[in-house]
């Protein structure tokens, strides 16, 4: 039977109890909580102690996950070899990938191939599965985790919503920016009249916002990094279009978009702790061609 085991030591943390370690630090999820367990499959020093029981630094915890822990254990992502994978960074639980401009993240419909999780897929077999993390629109490229097991992926997915994984784009927008630096700070809901856009005080709106830095200024554009504080569908391309500034052939938020020339938005850094072992980690993913005005 496939497993996914840790050996892990307790960091210089205050003194706390295997529950806390295992929720509060290793942000694993209750439910996975309650099946190590039942099953016995946590260890300290080698031996199993109850959920309340002190941990101390240095202590030596061992987690034994298997696939009847997950709903899905096993996501069935059909592989696809017709584009190499550009992989960024890897270790045993993830990768950090350079998608491709164009591509989706992963399939919308049954059998569907082509997108960067079956690219993922078709490198890692058959050592292990493709798990979707986090998702980029189809014309953003840059910089994707994708989890390597199911163990992971709640982990990597509360670590995105606590914002602990720091993620910085680059955007070429129309015009002039008049401040170096600002701050968007407008809710985000559907357009009712139009279900594949987003807008400002849409129906169901969200807050949403968006921290942004002017990179470079030129007499027509202005290329912007910009780091999100929340994740609201589209919300660089809508908060960047609600100020005036859309970004250069967005197809949906830039009314002079040109057809056929690439949406200038790529996923550019990723800075995180690694997932249980909490070792510091910083990614770029490179400028796709023709991405300079």
């Amino acid at each position: 039977m496939k497993n996914w085991k840790y050996q892990l030591i307790v960091p210089n943390i205050a003194e706390t109890t295997v529950r806390e370690y295992l929720h509060e630090y290793l942000l694993i999820p209750k439910h996975l909580i309650f099946s190590l367990r039942k099953a016995q499959r946590v260890l300290v020093n080698g031996s199993y102690r109850p959920m309340n029981f002190p941990i101390h630094t240095g202590d030596r915890v061992m987690l034994d996950f298997i696939p009847a822990d997950f709903q899905t254990p096993f996501p069935h992502v059909i592989p696809d070899a017709t584009k190499p994978l550009k992989v960024a960074y890897e270790n045993e639980d993830l990768l950090i990938v350079n998608k491709n401009r164009g591509d989706k993240t992963h399939a919308n419909q049954p059998g569907e191939v082509g997108t960067t999780l079956n690219q993922a897929e078709n490198y890692l077999q058959p050592a292990a599965d493709a798990h979707m993390v986090h998702r980029l629109d189809q014309q953003t490229s840059g910089a994707l985790i994708i989890g390597k097991n199911p163990a992971v992926v709640p982990i990597l997915v509360r670590m995105i919503k606590d914002k602990t994984v720091k993620r910085t784009y680059l955007a070429w927008v129309h015009g002039r920016l008049n401040q170096p630096t600002g701050v968007i700070n407008d809710p985000i809901g559907r357009d009712p009249n139009d279900r594949r856009k987003r807008k400002i005080n849409g129906v169901h709106a969200q807050s949403a916002l968006t921290n942004y830095r002017v990179v470079q200024s030129g007499t027509t554009s202005t290329l912007v990094s910009l780091q999100l504080q929340t994740g609201r569908t589209h919300q660089i391309r809508v908060h960047l279009a609600s100020i005036g500034h859309p970004i250069i052939n967005d197809p949906l938020y830039d009314p002079n978009a040109q057809p056929g020339h690439p949406m200038l938005l790529h996923s550019w850094k990723i800075k995180m702790l690694t997932p249980f072992y909490y070792q510091p980690l910083a990614v770029s993913a490179p400028l796709p061609p023709k991405f300079n005005m």
